[in-house]
């Protein structure tokens, strides 16, 4: 396989298709958002993405069976509104600039060609070295009808800062190339690599813009554990038996920037 490329799982017709695309990335925020709206949609699977930039591994499965590392779609047909959403979800991303680039442009391009005009990148937007309990939503869009729109479930424009890495920035830049309406949403984070709670704040903004009825226990499920966890080791930093006396004597505020 010398370039990307995409084969069909089940070919059938979409009507006027969204794409959400979460993958790994800052937080995990993009992975936990796609991988909770497969499941809890019970998304079917459209297409498989595969590269010679992903890294040469093979993932072994449950079954003693083995498969490429690869991206994949996924389809639902939301029944409110008559159009279907695909959903974006993978193992991983390039490593290199030249994957990212080739990668990226063959997602928009393959799913301008299905008829999509509109897309949606998930991932987190890193504010520092802490955890963030009541995390924001940020967005940047390609144009001002898609801004203005989003502006309208609390996304917040104009006050995130710097670049976006990777298919969630570059994904929306080639939207906008290709002259269709594109945003990135990003759940605000800090130090963790996996960042339910900044997920779950993209998710509830996401159930109003496509207009779903999305459960989100499973992420709560990991919230709170995580929660718990960074409880108990400021406790154990803080020389603390008890978990429950986590916070010490700052007021109840955690203070986490010594975890890596």
């Amino acid at each position: 396989m010398k370039n990307t490329k995409i084969f069909y799982n089940k070919k059938n017709a979409l009507r006027d298709p969204i794409l959400i695309v979460g993958l790994p990335g800052i937080g995990t925020v993009g992975s936990l958002v796609g991988e909770h709206l497969r499941n809890e949609l019970k998304a079917k699977k459209f297409a498989t993405l595969y590269s010679p930039h992903f890294l040469h591994q093979a993932i072994m499965l449950k079954n003693g069976g083995v498969r490429l590392v690869s991206n994949r779609f996924y389809v639902f047909e939301n029944k409110k509104t008559g159009r279907s959403i695909l959903i974006l979800v993978g193992d991983m991303q390039s490593g290199s600039p030249e994957g990212q680039y080739e990668i990226n442009d063959k997602v928009v391009r393959f799913f301008k060609s299905l008829g999509g005009r509109t897309i949606y990148t998930i991932g987190g937007y890193n504010i520092g070295n802490q955890y963030v309990h009541h995390p924001r939503v940020f967005g940047v869009a390609t144009d001002k009808e898609t801004r203005l729109q989003l502006s309208k479930h609390g996304i917040i424009f104009g006050k995130a800062a710097g670049a976006i890495w990777g298919s969630a920035g570059l994904i929306i830049a080639f939207s906008k190339r290709y002259k269709m309406h594109g945003a990135c949403i990003m759940g605000e984070t800090g130090m963790l690599e996996v960042d339910a709670n900044a997920a779950k704040a993209v998710l509830e903004v996401l159930k109003g813009v496509l207009n779903l009825d999305v459960n989100l226990d499973n992420i709560d499920k990991i919230k709170n554990e995580t929660e718990k966890l960074l409880k108990e080791l400021e406790g154990a930093a803080a020389g603390n038996t008890d978990p429950s006396q986590a916070s010490g004597g700052n007021g109840g505020k955690q203070h986490l920037s010594y975890i890596r």
